[in-house]
């Protein structure tokens, strides 16, 4: 562990410049590992500098030669569940778990709350409900249902970060699925409004899935066989077709499938303003190893195959994906495993918060993929993504978010240890590499004790990306 050292009370104290420094010999700054010291003051990262700086501070933190300075993740797609579903989650739990992960910012889900984040008073009842609990900070995601476009205008208004629309049942009754002509119209109200708002869309086709095989079964190979590549390549079209009319910003959640990664290179050719993101599990797990009944696996959409994930893997590598989330989307035990193993019955969502990024890296690293280029995916894109111009890198200015992680370190996953509401994970069991040792928010550790986090507004609120609401 990281080594950290106090000056002795009287002259030194007197004389202190910076709150904190943080010095190693592998810092990630501008792209590359090297030899650097990092200063902190006031949250903010005052000083990036060569070794040998001198710097005099409060705390000194020295790495030790097995960890690397890494920022701290930011992760866009949370459900944190809180409130009306806070046995499912919290934010206390969930941000606790994104801290031991080294996430140092979320974006929370519109759903499944209750009341869903629709309208701007639901808004207010998810801040208050945050307010004096998160411990990483935290932004908010609107949602589009059907109805609700008037409300859309002033919950960007309000800061939330962009608006979240389902193509298909979205597995809770509050949060209504709307046609892609509602989404179209929904991208047309806000490319007139806010130009660079985000339409998120969970991108399936009902009419699709409607037609597939829905038997309830333990097999996985039937569960896959119900929701088809097809479904996510005619939603992605819709989505593709309806941004490209109206000029706004779309964005495909968790994509699952390859079959429409060359659909999506054409269309961002072509202009079309279209973001991806895809998630730890659709790179590190596949179809072929999902044994019978195992409803911690199931998510929509699904995993898929191996070869399926290489392909995303190769998109990621040539920039047609852009970003890795969590898609954290946990429930209790009698919801995740309700029907005994029956696919067909069993809550869709993986808990990965907090291992995200050693999932992600100990894929790259079998595949020769530098750690540099997982970070970029899961902490400087995802900021950009959103607007949040002080997170996702170790800059001079930049919010002080980082993450001390230890490469090369193995651990098992014992999903009774995590941090997170349930003890439930596909990954339990799983040996994986890169282990995170502290996190800081805004140049301080974070300990799982004082939650410090701050709630965030949108750039085109009044005021900036990270003010406090």
């Amino acid at each position: 562990m990281a080594q950290a050292d106090h000056p002795p009370n009287g002259a030194a104290e007197a004389s202190v410049v910076f709150d904190l420094v943080l010095a190693g010999d592998r810092v990630l700054v501008d792209g590359a590992f090297a030899p650097a010291e990092v200063a902190v003051r006031d949250g903010r990262i005052a000083r990036v500098a060569a070794p040998g700086a001198a710097f005099r501070a409060a705390h000194r933190v020295r790495l030790t030669d097995d960890e690397v300075l890494i920022p701290g993740l930011v992760d866009t797609h949370v459900h944190v569940n809180e409130p009306g579903r806070t046995d499912w989650e919290g934010f206390e739990t969930a941000t606790r778990a994104a801290a031991a992960g080294g996430v140092t910012t979320i974006v929370d889900m519109p759903l499944n709350s209750i009341p869903s984040t629709t309208t701007v008073a639901a808004l207010a009842v998810k801040r208050a409900r945050a307010t004096g609990r998160v411990f990483v900070d935290v932004g908010f995601w609107g949602g589009i249902v059907p109805g609700n476009e008037a409300e859309l205008v002033p919950l960007a208004e309000a800061g939330v970060f962009g608006f979240k629309c389902f193509l298909i049942d979205s597995g809770v009754p509050e949060f209504p699925p709307v046609t892609a002509e509602a989404m179209e119209r929904a991208m047309a109200v806000l490319a007139g409004a806010h130009p660079d708002s985000l339409v998120i869309v969970h991108a399936e086709d009902a009419a699709v899935i409607d037609a597939a095989p829905h038997p309830h079964s333990r097999d996985y190979a039937d569960f896959l066989a119900s929701r088809p590549d097809a479904a996510e390549a005619t939603a992605i079209t819709a989505v593709i077709e309806a941004a490209r009319r109206t000029g706004a910003r779309a964005h495909i959640l968790h994509l699952s499938s390859a079959a429409s990664l060359d659909a999506i290179a054409r269309a961002r050719a072509d202009g079309v303003r279209l973001t991806v993101e895809t998630c730890p599990h659709y790179l590190a797990l596949t179809a072929e190893e999902v044994p019978a009944g195992a409803a911690a696996f199931k998510c929509c959409p699904p995993i898929r195959g191996a070869a399926n994930r290489d392909a995303l893997w190769g998109a990621l590598e040539a920039g047609v994906i852009d970003t890795v989330v969590s898609d954290h989307s946990p429930a209790p035990a009698a919801v995740k495993f309700a029907g005994e193993g029956d696919f067909a019955v069993a809550w869709g969502g993986i808990a990965s918060l907090q291992l995200g990024l050693a999932v992600v890296w100990t894929e790259a690293r079998r595949r020769g993929i530098r750690l540099e280029r997982v970070v970029e995916w899961m902490s400087g894109a995802p900021a950009r993504l959103v607007g949040l111009a002080g997170k996702g890198a170790i800059a001079e200015g930049a919010d002080a978010d980082l993450a001390i992680l230890a490469p090369d370190e193995a651990f098992t996953v014992d999903a009774a240890a995590l941090q997170h509401r349930h003890p439930i994970t596909a990954y339990d069991g799983r040996e994986l590499v890169g282990a995170v040792r502290a996190t800081y928010l805004a140049g301080r550790e974070v300990d799982g004790s004082v939650a410090r986090g701050r709630l965030l507004r949108a750039a085109r609120s009044e005021g900036g990306p990270g003010d406090v609401v």
